[in-house]
Protein backbone atom coordinates (compact mmCIF):
# COMPACT_ATOMS: atom_id res chain seq x y z
CA UNK A 1 0.00 0.00 0.00
CA UNK A 2 1.13 3.98 -1.14
CA UNK A 3 2.35 5.64 1.69
CA UNK A 4 0.10 8.94 1.89
CA UNK A 5 2.01 10.66 4.52
CA UNK A 6 6.17 9.98 4.46
CA UNK A 7 8.22 11.34 7.86
CA UNK A 8 12.17 11.18 7.44
CA UNK A 9 14.12 12.13 10.51
CA UNK A 10 12.29 15.18 11.46
CA UNK A 11 13.03 16.76 13.79
CA UNK A 12 12.01 20.65 15.42
CA UNK A 13 13.97 23.04 18.16
CA UNK A 14 12.50 25.51 19.89
CA UNK A 15 14.54 28.32 21.75
CA UNK A 16 12.49 30.16 23.98
CA UNK A 17 13.97 32.52 26.51
CA UNK A 18 13.63 32.07 30.02
CA UNK A 19 13.20 35.74 32.52
CA UNK A 20 16.09 35.68 34.76
CA UNK A 21 15.10 39.01 36.88
CA UNK A 22 13.51 41.75 35.88
CA UNK A 23 15.36 42.89 32.54
CA UNK A 24 17.97 39.64 32.23
CA UNK A 25 17.01 36.53 29.84
CA UNK A 26 18.69 33.30 28.74
CA UNK A 27 17.64 31.20 25.27
CA UNK A 28 17.05 27.51 25.94
CA UNK A 29 16.64 24.87 23.64
CA UNK A 30 13.87 22.55 23.65
CA UNK A 31 13.78 19.39 21.19
CA UNK A 32 10.09 19.38 20.55
CA UNK A 33 11.07 16.47 17.94
CA UNK A 34 13.93 14.31 17.81
CA UNK A 35 14.52 12.99 14.54
CA UNK A 36 11.02 10.96 14.14
CA UNK A 37 10.56 8.70 10.47
CA UNK A 38 7.40 7.48 10.34
CA UNK A 39 5.58 6.30 7.06
CA UNK A 40 1.10 6.30 7.52
CA UNK A 41 -0.34 4.41 4.55
CA UNK A 42 -3.28 5.66 2.37
CA UNK A 43 -6.36 4.90 3.12
CA UNK A 44 -5.90 4.11 6.94
CA UNK A 45 -6.13 5.42 10.11
CA UNK A 46 -3.25 6.23 12.02
CA UNK A 47 -2.98 7.16 15.89
CA UNK A 48 -0.36 9.23 17.33
CA UNK A 49 -0.90 8.35 21.17
CA UNK A 50 0.81 10.58 23.74
CA UNK A 51 0.66 12.61 26.83
CA UNK A 52 0.57 15.93 26.47
CA UNK A 53 3.41 18.01 25.18
CA UNK A 54 4.77 14.64 24.19
CA UNK A 55 4.97 16.39 20.62
CA UNK A 56 2.00 15.31 18.35
CA UNK A 57 0.79 18.81 17.75
CA UNK A 58 4.35 19.66 16.53
CA UNK A 59 4.51 17.32 13.96
CA UNK A 60 1.03 17.51 12.79
CA UNK A 61 1.78 21.64 12.59
CA UNK A 62 5.31 20.17 10.77
CA UNK A 63 2.97 18.27 8.47
CA UNK A 64 0.83 20.99 7.58
CA UNK A 65 3.06 23.50 6.93
CA UNK A 66 2.50 25.51 10.07
CA UNK A 67 5.88 25.18 11.35
CA UNK A 68 9.11 24.79 9.68
CA UNK A 69 10.81 22.03 10.81
CA UNK A 70 14.75 22.15 12.21
CA UNK A 71 15.73 19.40 10.50
CA UNK A 72 14.19 16.22 7.74
CA UNK A 73 11.80 15.67 5.61
CA UNK A 74 8.60 14.94 4.98
CA UNK A 75 6.10 14.32 1.95
CA UNK A 76 2.47 14.34 2.33
CA UNK A 77 0.33 13.08 -0.62
CA UNK A 78 3.36 13.49 -2.55
CA UNK A 79 4.27 16.76 -1.90
CA UNK A 80 7.39 18.03 0.13
CA UNK A 81 6.53 19.68 3.06
CA UNK A 82 8.71 22.64 2.43
CA UNK A 83 9.38 22.70 -1.31
CA UNK A 84 5.85 22.52 -1.97
CA UNK A 85 3.77 24.12 1.01
CA UNK A 86 0.76 25.07 -1.25
CA UNK A 87 0.05 21.87 -2.56
CA UNK A 88 0.55 20.47 1.09
CA UNK A 89 -2.14 22.61 1.97
CA UNK A 90 -4.60 21.76 -0.45
CA UNK A 91 -4.59 18.18 0.19
CA UNK A 92 -4.90 18.43 3.59
CA UNK A 93 -7.97 19.08 6.00
CA UNK A 94 -6.68 20.06 9.43
CA UNK A 95 -8.67 20.26 12.88
CA UNK A 96 -5.70 21.26 14.79
CA UNK A 97 -6.92 24.35 17.50
CA UNK A 98 -10.61 23.13 18.63
CA UNK A 99 -12.78 25.99 18.68
CA UNK A 100 -10.38 28.23 19.09
CA UNK A 101 -9.74 27.90 15.11
CA UNK A 102 -13.37 29.39 14.41
CA UNK A 103 -14.63 33.25 14.33
CA UNK A 104 -17.02 33.21 17.18
CA UNK A 105 -18.90 36.38 16.13
CA UNK A 106 -19.42 34.85 12.75
CA UNK A 107 -22.49 32.20 12.56
CA UNK A 108 -21.75 28.65 11.91
CA UNK A 109 -22.45 29.33 7.90
CA UNK A 110 -20.58 32.18 7.56
CA UNK A 111 -17.40 30.18 9.29
CA UNK A 112 -18.21 27.53 6.93
CA UNK A 113 -18.27 29.44 3.66
CA UNK A 114 -15.19 31.72 5.33
CA UNK A 115 -12.93 29.05 5.13
CA UNK A 116 -14.12 27.46 1.87
CA UNK A 117 -13.04 30.70 0.02
CA UNK A 118 -9.96 30.33 1.97
CA UNK A 119 -9.60 27.01 0.34
CA UNK A 120 -9.89 28.93 -3.06
CA UNK A 121 -13.77 27.10 -3.76
CA UNK A 122 -15.85 29.38 -5.41
CA UNK A 123 -18.51 30.81 -3.96
CA UNK A 124 -21.58 28.22 -5.49
CA UNK A 125 -19.51 25.43 -3.94
CA UNK A 126 -18.38 27.24 -0.73
CA UNK A 127 -22.34 27.62 -0.07
CA UNK A 128 -23.21 24.01 -0.95
CA UNK A 129 -20.25 22.18 0.85
CA UNK A 130 -20.88 24.59 4.08
CA UNK A 131 -25.12 22.79 3.74
CA UNK A 132 -23.60 19.53 3.34
CA UNK A 133 -21.47 19.74 6.47
CA UNK A 134 -24.02 21.50 8.40
CA UNK A 135 -26.65 18.16 7.57
CA UNK A 136 -23.39 15.86 8.11
CA UNK A 137 -22.95 17.18 11.70
CA UNK A 138 -26.63 18.04 12.86
CA UNK A 139 -25.93 21.71 12.89
CA UNK A 140 -29.12 23.17 10.61
CA UNK A 141 -30.78 24.33 13.55
CA UNK A 142 -27.33 26.15 14.76
CA UNK A 143 -26.36 27.12 11.00
CA UNK A 144 -27.38 31.04 11.63
CA UNK A 145 -26.38 31.56 15.29
CA UNK A 146 -22.90 33.17 15.99
CA UNK A 147 -20.42 30.80 17.39
CA UNK A 148 -20.02 32.44 20.41
CA UNK A 149 -23.71 31.35 21.74
CA UNK A 150 -22.55 27.61 20.70
CA UNK A 151 -22.02 25.29 23.98
CA UNK A 152 -18.42 23.84 23.94
CA UNK A 153 -19.28 20.46 22.35
CA UNK A 154 -21.02 22.69 19.35
CA UNK A 155 -17.87 24.61 18.87
CA UNK A 156 -15.92 21.49 18.44
CA UNK A 157 -18.21 19.78 16.31
CA UNK A 158 -17.88 23.00 14.06
CA UNK A 159 -14.47 23.18 14.22
CA UNK A 160 -14.49 19.22 13.05
CA UNK A 161 -16.69 20.30 10.17
CA UNK A 162 -14.26 23.07 9.37
CA UNK A 163 -11.65 20.09 8.19
CA UNK A 164 -14.38 18.71 5.70
CA UNK A 165 -14.42 22.17 3.85
CA UNK A 166 -12.08 21.36 0.99
CA UNK A 167 -13.08 17.50 0.81
CA UNK A 168 -9.19 17.03 0.99
CA UNK A 169 -7.77 12.96 0.47
CA UNK A 170 -5.83 13.24 4.05
CA UNK A 171 -7.48 14.72 7.82
CA UNK A 172 -5.46 15.36 10.57
CA UNK A 173 -7.75 15.53 13.78
CA UNK A 174 -5.66 16.54 17.04
CA UNK A 175 -7.38 16.01 20.03
CA UNK A 176 -11.17 16.10 18.04
CA UNK A 177 -13.00 14.43 21.23
CA UNK A 178 -11.37 16.98 23.71
CA UNK A 179 -14.07 18.44 25.68
CA UNK A 180 -17.34 16.74 24.01
CA UNK A 181 -19.79 14.75 26.23
CA UNK A 182 -19.38 10.95 25.85
CA UNK A 183 -22.53 10.69 22.74
CA UNK A 184 -20.86 13.64 20.80
CA UNK A 185 -17.25 11.97 20.67
CA UNK A 186 -18.97 8.48 19.69
CA UNK A 187 -21.05 10.53 17.15
CA UNK A 188 -17.56 12.22 15.83
CA UNK A 189 -15.38 9.10 15.69
CA UNK A 190 -18.12 7.44 13.45
CA UNK A 191 -18.00 10.49 11.04
CA UNK A 192 -14.13 9.63 10.90
CA UNK A 193 -15.12 6.13 10.42
CA UNK A 194 -17.63 6.99 7.50
CA UNK A 195 -14.59 9.37 5.86
CA UNK A 196 -12.22 6.75 6.08
CA UNK A 197 -14.66 4.47 4.90
CA UNK A 198 -15.07 6.78 1.33
CA UNK A 199 -10.96 6.56 1.12
CA UNK A 200 -9.98 9.83 3.47
CA UNK A 201 -6.46 8.75 4.87
CA UNK A 202 -6.84 9.96 9.15
CA UNK A 203 -4.53 10.97 11.28
CA UNK A 204 -5.79 11.13 14.50
CA UNK A 205 -3.52 12.41 17.97
CA UNK A 206 -5.18 11.34 21.15
CA UNK A 207 -3.77 11.14 24.70
CA UNK A 208 -7.45 8.75 24.98
CA UNK A 209 -6.01 5.11 24.58
CA UNK A 210 -9.81 3.84 24.62
CA UNK A 211 -10.03 6.72 21.52
CA UNK A 212 -6.53 5.07 19.43
CA UNK A 213 -8.08 1.56 20.76
CA UNK A 214 -11.08 1.34 19.10
CA UNK A 215 -10.47 3.71 15.85
CA UNK A 216 -6.75 3.17 14.73
CA UNK A 217 -5.72 0.50 12.50
CA UNK A 218 -1.81 1.39 13.37
CA UNK A 219 -0.45 3.58 16.57
CA UNK A 220 2.99 5.63 16.78
CA UNK A 221 3.34 6.13 20.58
CA UNK A 222 5.33 9.47 21.15
CA UNK A 223 7.30 10.82 24.00
CA UNK A 224 9.85 13.71 24.62
CA UNK A 225 9.46 13.78 20.73
CA UNK A 226 10.26 10.43 19.86
CA UNK A 227 8.73 7.59 18.37
CA UNK A 228 9.08 4.75 20.77
CA UNK A 229 7.11 2.40 18.86
CA UNK A 230 4.44 2.13 15.89
CA UNK A 231 2.33 -0.98 14.57
CA UNK A 232 -1.18 -2.24 14.92
CA UNK A 233 -2.90 -1.98 18.40
CA UNK A 234 -2.12 -6.02 18.34
CA UNK A 235 1.04 -5.77 17.70
CA UNK A 236 1.60 -3.54 20.56
CA UNK A 237 -0.15 -5.39 23.40
CA UNK A 238 1.91 -8.97 22.53
CA UNK A 239 4.91 -7.31 22.53
CA UNK A 240 3.99 -7.24 26.59
CA UNK A 241 2.49 -10.80 28.20
CA UNK A 242 -0.49 -10.44 30.12
CA UNK A 243 0.61 -11.59 33.57
CA UNK A 244 3.71 -8.95 33.00
CA UNK A 245 1.02 -5.88 34.02
CA UNK A 246 -0.42 -5.44 37.42
CA UNK A 247 -3.03 -2.68 38.26
CA UNK A 248 -2.66 -1.41 42.10
CA UNK A 249 -5.25 1.18 43.66
CA UNK A 250 -5.46 2.34 47.13
CA UNK A 251 -4.31 4.65 49.75
CA UNK A 252 -0.30 3.65 49.37
CA UNK A 253 2.48 6.42 50.68
CA UNK A 254 5.22 7.18 48.69
CA UNK A 255 7.10 5.47 50.74
CA UNK A 256 5.11 2.44 49.41
CA UNK A 257 5.38 3.17 45.83
CA UNK A 258 9.24 3.31 46.24
CA UNK A 259 9.26 0.42 47.80
CA UNK A 260 7.46 -1.59 45.01
CA UNK A 261 9.64 -0.11 42.59
CA UNK A 262 13.01 -1.06 43.81
CA UNK A 263 12.08 -4.51 44.21
CA UNK A 264 14.27 -6.62 41.39
CA UNK A 265 11.05 -8.06 39.72
CA UNK A 266 9.75 -4.61 39.24
CA UNK A 267 11.18 -3.27 35.78
CA UNK A 268 8.78 0.26 35.40
CA UNK A 269 6.25 1.62 37.53
CA UNK A 270 3.85 4.37 36.79
CA UNK A 271 1.91 6.58 39.36
CA UNK A 272 -1.44 8.43 39.02
CA UNK A 273 -3.63 9.84 41.78
CA UNK A 274 -7.39 11.02 41.66
CA UNK A 275 -10.06 11.39 44.03
CA UNK A 276 -7.64 10.55 46.85
CA UNK A 277 -6.89 6.95 45.74
CA UNK A 278 -3.62 6.25 43.63
CA UNK A 279 -3.15 3.84 41.21
CA UNK A 280 -0.17 1.79 40.57
CA UNK A 281 0.73 0.17 37.03
CA UNK A 282 3.47 -2.12 37.97
CA UNK A 283 5.22 -3.82 34.59
CA UNK A 284 7.35 -6.62 36.04
CA UNK A 285 9.11 -9.70 34.62
CA UNK A 286 7.07 -12.49 36.09
CA UNK A 287 4.01 -10.57 37.08
CA UNK A 288 2.22 -13.83 39.04
CA UNK A 289 5.44 -14.69 41.26
CA UNK A 290 6.30 -10.98 41.96
CA UNK A 291 2.70 -10.52 43.38
CA UNK A 292 3.52 -11.56 46.73
CA UNK A 293 6.22 -9.57 47.21
CA UNK A 294 4.25 -6.78 45.73
CA UNK A 295 1.97 -7.02 48.62
CA UNK A 296 4.34 -7.52 51.36
CA UNK A 297 6.57 -4.53 50.22
CA UNK A 298 2.85 -2.34 49.91
CA UNK A 299 1.53 -3.51 53.32
CA UNK A 300 5.00 -2.93 55.00
CA UNK A 301 5.28 0.73 54.37
CA UNK A 302 1.73 1.35 55.07
CA UNK A 303 -0.88 1.19 52.06
CA UNK A 304 -3.92 0.77 52.27
CA UNK A 305 -4.53 -2.00 49.42
CA UNK A 306 -8.34 -1.57 47.59
CA UNK A 307 -7.80 -3.65 44.43
CA UNK A 308 -4.94 -5.36 43.08
CA UNK A 309 -4.71 -7.69 39.75
CA UNK A 310 -2.96 -8.56 36.65
CA UNK A 311 -5.37 -6.91 34.11
CA UNK A 312 -6.09 -7.20 30.09
CA UNK A 313 -3.01 -5.25 28.51
CA UNK A 314 -3.97 -1.99 27.18
CA UNK A 315 -2.19 0.70 25.18
CA UNK A 316 -1.89 2.69 28.21
CA UNK A 317 0.21 -0.94 29.75
CA UNK A 318 2.15 -0.52 26.18
CA UNK A 319 3.21 3.09 27.14
CA UNK A 320 4.05 2.77 30.92
CA UNK A 321 6.00 -0.06 29.94
CA UNK A 322 8.12 1.65 27.21
CA UNK A 323 8.66 5.11 29.18
CA UNK A 324 7.89 4.73 33.06
CA UNK A 325 5.43 6.95 33.12
CA UNK A 326 1.53 7.17 32.34
CA UNK A 327 -0.14 8.64 29.58
CA UNK A 328 -2.08 11.01 32.34
CA UNK A 329 1.39 12.91 33.07
CA UNK A 330 1.95 15.83 31.24
CA UNK A 331 5.52 16.57 29.86
CA UNK A 332 5.29 20.03 28.24
CA UNK A 333 8.32 21.83 28.77
CA UNK A 334 7.38 25.06 30.83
Amino acid sequence: MDAEVRVERLSKTYYPKQRKGLFKSERREVQALREVSLEIRRGEIFGLLGPNGAGKTTLIKCLTTLLLPTSGDAWLHGYHIVEQENLVRAAVGCMLMGERGLYWKLTGRENLIFFGALYHLPPKDRRRRAEEILGLLHLQDLADRTVETYSSGQKMMLAFGKALVNDAPVLILDEPTNTLDVPSARELRAHVRELNASGKTVVYTTHIMAEAETLCERVAIIDHGQVIDLGTVDELKRSLQRDHVTHIEGIIPERASQAVAALPQVTKLATSVANGTTRLTVVSSDGRAALPRLIEALTAHGALIQNIAPEEITLEDVFVAKTGRSLTEDTRVR
